[in-house]
């Protein structure tokens, strides 16, 4: 009788039908995706694994297990970052107006480590790409990394930099043909252990998944947010609703909108455009307010604003000083 791989249990917990078959527990989860990480597993095993866990939604205690397991295949700075920000999705529409947030943020001293998928679907522009048209380097190593954020106050780096090992498995969605829960795991990873971080979701009750999976981690503040494109940029036309952890305790905020009515939505992606908007040539009211708005949940819920008006004030007045802030480093560009 062959022996039974020591995998298999949890593909069975997660599989054995409508009336046996439950969620892993925190504990089951890490331990499974341990073996996953250390490539202990059976392809089979993992793809049904994945398909299993994204079938019936994974739930914040296995996404929280995951991560947990996920952070001892990463290669990054160890601290040195105020704020984590998650950045996976890339942007179809418009240009990702949140660098510019990220960016300002920097400008003024408060640093940001960047982490996201390198990024080759046709059509869609990920957060190197533009950065690159900025003069801003994608960090190839957690030494790079942690100089740029010395340096700079913002360093970004890829996943496949970071964690080769979950990249593969991210990049098995064509030949599975479903999203991986891993793609939660990455938003979560916060690779320099920075104090508050930042995400976004594209599906509002992922919200909740984000909120607790990060509690069960320890994380004492974060903030995450249904984003446009599923990037960490605020819709400024329309209310947000944010989860929050502030010293570890979770709540929600609703924050209104910026603008009234529509605002437009060009097709397509125009760097040229996103450069001019970031060094002052171009100017645009709607632009303006995505930015801000997207700058000013981040200072609120990092602890540098007590309020939603105050921190809408302080995130326009940055904006607008971007280039006289008191950091003396400053984010490069060409």
């Amino acid at each position: 009788m062959t022996q039974e791989h020591p995998f298999a249990q949890y593909v069975r917990i997660l599989g054995k039908g409508p009336n046996l078959s439950r969620p892993l527990s925190f504990d089951e989860a890490h331990a499974a995706a341990l073996m996953v990480a250390e490539g202990g597993v059976e392809p089979v095993q993992l793809g049904a694994f994945l398909c299993l866990l994204r079938v019936k939604t994974e739930t914040p205690a296995e996404i929280a297990g995951m991560t947990k397991a996920f952070r001892t295949t990463l290669s990054a700075p160890d601290g040195g970052a105020d704020i984590d920000w998650a950045a996976y999705a890339g942007k179809t529409r418009q240009p990702p107006w949140f660098l510019l947030a990220a960016l300002t943020l920097a400008r003024h001293g408060i640093a940001v480590f960047m982490h996201g998928a390198e990024g080759h679907t046709a059509g869609r522009v990920y957060a190197s790409q533009a950065l690159a048209a900025l003069g801003v380097p994608t960090c190839r190593g957690a030494g790079e990394a942690a100089r740029e954020l010395e340096r700079s106050r913002f360093a970004y780096a890829t996943l496949e930099t970071l964690s080769p090992r979950l990249q593969a498995i991210m990049d098995l969605k064509p030949l599975l043909g479903l999203r991986s829960p891993l793609h939660t795991v990455g938003r979560l990873l916060n690779p320099c252990g920075a104090p508050f971080a930042i995400s976004a979701v594209t599906h509002p009750p992922y919200l909740e998944v984000h909120q607790k999976a990060a509690e069960l981690l320890g994380q004492q503040r974060l903030a995450t947010f249904k984003g446009e494109g599923g990037e960490v940029e605020r819709r400024p036309e329309k209310p947000c609703e944010v989860l929050f952890l502030a010293d570890g305790r979770p709540g929600r905020e609703d924050w209104p909108a910026l603008l009234t009515g529509s605002r437009p939505r060009p097709e397509g992606i125009d760097l040229t455009l996103f450069k001019a908007v970031w060094t002052g040539a171009h100017e645009d009211a709607a632009i303006a307010a995505t930015v801000t708005g997207t700058i000013a949940v981040a200072l609120k819920y990092c602890g540098r604003a007590a309020s939603i008006a105050d921190a809408e004030d302080l995130a326009r007045a940055m904006w607008r000083d971007r280039w006289q802030e008191p950091f003396t480093g400053g984010v490069a560009l060409k």
